[in-house]
């Protein structure tokens, strides 16, 4: 199989990469990003592309997969940037699939597509994926399953999947998700056990995670099952809520309504200490929690780590700068002292 991943070298991305690269059903990868990597991965070669605005056809043509994970979080206070990357973006690889004749295309949803639900049982695929319009990711998110919808009826000759992950972590991608969401004041060194007091304890903070690599796991699955179509929820147990996270960082728990966490968020986006805007709070404390037999039934896919396991790798790789040799998870990003996020205005620009 000759595979193209779209946006290749972030999280996912370079998670996926790896796991096609050791399948021996693969014979060759194209990973396309916005900046060349220095990361070599057997069987990969790289190209530089934008979905916003590069003609993609030539990079999809004679392609037997191609795996759409290419998103954009920042800058959250310019929504019009995002939305160009992400819905504008997303229809652009679509049509180039169909044009180029692609017979599979996997893209990578996600838990923020669906609509508002249970924390106390777990839903299946077929739960309402509207999401929760008032954060921009969960808008996007929702807006491209509907743009995937219309090319699944459009090509039916097309063997479409899509993933729904829940939080995605590991080690290496720790940099690029302090940057991405906490911004550049917080001090990875001091994120560990014992030095955080307390967490605070949010009604309706109950989440689902997963490590990458599982992720990607998921991804290649996705690409080489002939029988995959259709939607697969993706994450691991347990489902993270309060006392876990109070446990994973040694802290007591400390009861805060939803609206003071939201309160708090808000002021610290407004006056660019975060990136994070509360939206995504909002959000979190929306989502359902998924049932993911599916996954493992039909995909035989079952994740080697446990959310926790994730979480921990994260929070270490936090602390040590991990990351990995690309342009979005390499902490040189950043800049020294982080003087590139700070001129960003903190998720005011891309």
């Amino acid at each position: 199989m000759r595979v193209v991943v779209v946006g290749a070298t972030g999280n996912v991305g370079t998670s996926t990469v790896q796991a096609l690269a050791a399948d021996p059903a693969v014979t060759s990868i194209k990973g396309l990003a916005r900046r060349r990597p220095e990361l070599s991965v057997d069987k990969t070669e790289w190209a530089v592309a934008d979905v916003r605005d590069t003609d993609l056809v030539p990079h999809f043509r004679g392609a037997d997969a191609v795996v759409h994970l290419a998103w954009l979080f920042q800058p959250t206070h310019a929504p019009m940037t995002t939305w160009r990357a992400n819905a504008i973006g997303s229809s652009r690889v679509f049509a180039a699939a169909g044009e180029a004749g692609v017979p599979a295309l996997v893209y990578a949803s996600s838990v923020g597509a669906y609509s508002p639900g249970p924390k106390d049982r777990a839903v299946a695929e077929t739960w309402p994926t509207h999401g929760w319009p008032a954060a921009s990711y969960g808008r996007e998110k929702a807006y491209v399953e509907r743009l995937l919808d219309i090319f699944q009826a459009e090509h039916p000759e097309c063997r479409v999947a899509r993933l729904r992950p829940g939080f995605i972590f590991k080690r290496e991608a720790a940099a690029e998700q302090r940057r991405l969401f906490a911004g550049p004041f917080v001090p990875g060194q001091l994120v560990r056990p014992g030095v955080i007091p307390v967490v605070p304890d949010i009604p309706g903070l109950r989440f689902q995670a997963l490590h990458s690599a599982d992720a990607g796991q998921a991804f290649r699955l996705a690409v080489t099952d002939e029988d995959a179509r259709g939607a697969y929820n993706i994450a691991a147990e347990p489902v993270i809520g309060v006392d876990e996270l109070a446990g994973l960082l040694k802290a007591r728990k400390l009861s805060l309504p939803a609206r003071g966490a939201r309160a708090a968020l808000r002021a610290a986006w407004t006056l660019g200490m975060v990136p994070a805007s509360p939206d995504l709070l909002d959000l979190a404390l929306h989502i359902p929690v998924m049932d993911t037999s599916r996954a493992r039934a039909e995909l035989g896919w079952a994740p080697e780590h446990t959310g926790l396991d994730a979480m921990r790798e994260f929070l270490d790789g936090l602390r040590k700068g991990a990351g990995m040799d690309t342009p979005p998870l390499a902490p040189e990003t950043s800049g020294p002292f982080r003087l590139r996020e700070l001129l960003t205005g903190v998720g005011r620009r891309p």
